[in-house]
């Protein structure tokens, strides 16, 4: 069940709280004979993704286009019949895609009740966006008339805020960019999809939107927020594929990969994986390809396929080499030297190769990074040498973790603290229990 954002931005347009939607609904009940007795929470209900019964649907478009003086729909208030063209795979239209995109965006920055805590789907409605990427039909023209001109300057504008957005991720965590990310989508990006445009202009800014979207997931990934993260990255790849940038539909997919790895949907993982390599093909640079091989690696440890993880670290490292700076979309700079070691490190740890799992975790740390890439690479090794019967080399490891960790907000890195705490508190050293209190000293700190 998701939430109902189309009904909730037309609640808030309408002024209708929902008591008082409850109440004219009744009351447009008894003009049709019904006996209708909902109450505010009933529309609470609603709101989370329950379909009202019956008429109920019918009689909530009427009461809307009353007080809005224009005609509303079921599909206007996200009830449209399910099964329809867009859930058998057939294409998501576009202007309906970008009402419902900016509708969420509305509904996060306002961190609406029925919002918070959705939860991620799985099976085919997690499957269908990457499907409805994959295949045809694409969209022949995304020209748009709108009150608002779009020029080459507005895309510009969203490709900075992209930049600026991903950087301030990096540096303070995702709870603290997540608000300003969003801001900045319902603020300058929703006028902008609704505005006008040409078919070639459109598909530059349907790539910057895209991008920027992107991050939004990221932020709220890094927040916990693991249903909201899959609904912004189902967004940002159907906007990858409005623009026609395959490239940037492989970069979307990763990031759905690593989620898919997250929430222990290891087939899912090498399934997405898979698609993004089939069909970017050639638009697929190195770094991206290197890291969805990387992450394969992983996915097939987990399962227990150690001919196939081993493999795609061997090509994941080929593909690292042919990495050229300089030559790679923004999107893909997260794929720093050692990144591929790190992963390779994890792979080997789940599939019992100590020895190799160190060499690598111990070149991902040799190899410099932004400090969050450098928190997961020190976390890796620290857990490491404690496998390897080293507490205290791994307490002086988890220590410079802890350190470089300090002042970000971020829910995604504080469970990593938690989990190398666990380790050391487990391990009995004394270094490592004197290093397990500060990092319970860093836990304390309020996000």
């Amino acid at each position: 069940m998701q939430p109902n954002t189309l009904l909730d931005a037309l609640l808030d347009e309408a002024g209708m709280s929902h008591a008082g939607l409850a109440a004219h609904v009744n009351r447009a009940g008894r003009a049709h004979g019904l006996a209708l007795r909902y109450e505010h929470t009933a529309v609470a209900r609603w709101l989370k993704g329950q379909r009202p019964r019956g008429r109920v649907p019918d009689l909530i478009c009427e009461v809307l286009a009353a007080r809005l003086r224009r005609p509303v729909t079921l599909d206007d208030i996200g009830l449209g019949v399910p099964g329809g063209e867009a859930a058998l795979g057939h294409g998501t239209p576009l202007a309906g895609f970008v009402e419902r995109a900016t509708a969420l965006w509305r509904s996060d920055e306002q961190r609406r009740p029925h919002l918070l805590g959705v939860a991620a789907v799985t099976g085919t409605p997690a499957v269908l966006p990457v499907w409805e990427w994959e295949n045809p039909p694409d969209d022949a023209d995304v020209s748009r008339g709108g009150p608002t001109r779009v020029s080459a300057s507005d895309i510009e504008t969203l490709r900075a805020a992209r930049a600026h957005y991903e950087l301030m991720y990096r540096r303070a965590g995702g709870i603290a960019t997540r608000a300003r990310v969003v801001g900045f989508l319902n603020a300058r990006t929703a006028p902008l999809l609704r505005g006008s445009y040409g078919d070639a202009l459109g598909r530059q800014l349907h790539r910057a939107a895209g991008g920027l979207v992107a991050v939004a997931g990221i932020c709220a990934y890094d927040s916990d927020e693991l249903g909201l993260a899959q609904r912004y990255f189902h967004q940002a790849l159907r906007l990858a594929k409005a623009s026609g940038d395959r490239g940037l539909g492989a970069y979307v997919i990763a990031l759905l990969v690593n989620q898919a790895l997250f929430m222990g949907e290891f087939r899912q993982a090498v399934a997405f994986a898979e698609a993004a390599l089939r069909s970017a093909g050639r638009c697929v640079t190195p770094a991206l390809t290197a890291d969805l091989y990387a992450m394969q690696a992983k996915a097939y440890a987990h399962l227990g396929d150690g001919t196939a993880a081993l493999r795609c670290v061997q090509r994941a490292e080929r593909e690292a080499e042919r990495i050229r700076p300089g030559h790679e979309p923004d999107e893909t700079g997260y794929v720093q030297p050692g990144l591929v070691n790190v992963r390779a490190a994890e792979a080997l740890l789940s599939l019992g190769d100590l020895p190799g799992a160190r060499e690598n975790a111990t070149a991902a740390v040799r190899t410099p990074a932004h400090d969050r890439g450098r928190v997961h690479r020190l976390a890796i090794l620290s857990q490491i040498q404690l496998r390897q019967g080293e507490p205290d080399g791994a307490a002086l490891t988890a220590a410079e973790m802890t350190e470089r960790a300090r002042g970000m907000e971020s829910r995604r890195l504080r469970g990593r603290l938690r989990e190398v705490r666990d380790h050391l508190v487990a391990s009995g050293s004394g270094d490592a229990k004197e290093t397990a209190e500060k990092i319970d000293a860093a836990l304390r700190v309020p996000l």
